[in-house]
């Protein structure tokens, strides 16, 4: 899923291409991509580009009249620009807007379709649809740590919730932790008060890291490659391959369809943390510390 540092790039490469132009015309031949139907989106066509902002993980499109467009992009929705004098989109797309400057497309890879549209009357309705995050790149260390600590969730869990902060998803997520040395699983009030800052610090430095690394890379072009999985991460995505600090195999946890990625010598003190599917079906043969996860198995004879 597109996630802070992606999403605040796009925003930045619509800005230019967009800022006071004309929506002509709208087309959308999946259905249940738009998720309101008042006001009908048909309201923005003949309007102008008047702002465009990111809310969370959604890319938000102000028009004239208070009026917005809301791009949800979930897990595999991306977005394409084809200038007014380039060539046409030719693949299939979910949905196309035809502006005076050029097309924006959307597409999503697979056959869930997970991405959505909303049209909002107001600011007002686009607040409303904002989980409400906190902005981790403005926020003062005080307000992290107060909405760090409201609730006593994994860490995991509480930097991914879109209600407590806003951007962050399975990605970052995980190469924040590892620039923290924390555990995944650490409980947020069982963090002492050193932990939260260092926590504070990968936060910031690492989202900011990934935007300046990704505004460099689109340039002047229209950021295209969006993915999860980045050459550079330390260690989201590079299940077995060796820990870039300290050399170990990053390890794994699946559950419910996502996985957690971490290094153990890092950031669990050598524990090798459960992985709920394998575990089970390995019971005892399953490693429990790094020492153990390293020695050679005996051959069956």
């Amino acid at each position: 899923m597109p996630e802070l540092p992606d999403v605040t790039v796009y925003v930045e490469a619509l800005r230019q291409r967009l800022l006071g132009a004309t929506l002509k015309s709208t087309r959308i031949p999946h259905p249940f991509l738009l998720r309101t139907f008042d006001p009908p989106i048909t309201f923005l066509w003949g309007r102008r580009v008047s702002a465009i902002e990111r809310v969370g993980k959604r890319v938000a499109i102000g028009f004239d009249a208070d009026l917005w467009l809301v791009v949800h992009l979930m897990i595999a929705g991306r977005l394409h620009w084809f200038a007014a004098e380039g060539p046409r989109p030719r693949h299939s797309v979910l949905a196309a807007f035809e502006f005076d400057a050029g097309t924006l497309t959307l597409t999503e890879a697979g056959t869930r379709r997970r991405a959505s549209l909303f049209v909002f009357s107001s600011r007002e309705q686009l607040a409303r649809h904002d989980p409400g995050g906190l902005e981790v790149l403005d926020c003062p260390y005080d307000a992290f740590r107060r909405r760090l600590l409201i609730g006593n969730h994994t860490l995991k869990r509480a930097l991914t919730d879109p209600r407590a902060f806003s951007g962050i998803g399975n990605a970052y997520s995980d190469e924040i932790l590892h620039r923290a040395k924390l555990s995944p699983i650490a409980l947020t009030q069982r963090l002492d008060e050193p932990a939260i800052k260092v926590l504070y610090e990968a936060v910031r430095t690492v989202l900011q890291e990934w935007v300046d690394r990704l505004r460099a890379q689109a340039q002047t072009e229209f950021p295209t490659g969006v993915t999860a999985f980045r050459p550079g991460m330390a260690v989201h995505g590079r299940f077995g391959q060796p820990c870039p600090v300290c050399g170990t195999s990053v390890q794994r946890i699946r559950y419910a369809g996502s996985e957690t990625n971490y290094c153990p010598r890092c950031q669990t003190a050598g524990k090798v943390l459960a992985d709920r599917s394998l575990s089970r079906l390995l019971k005892d043969d399953w490693p429990r510390t790094i020492e153990e996860m390293e020695e050679p198995r005996p051959r069956n004879t």
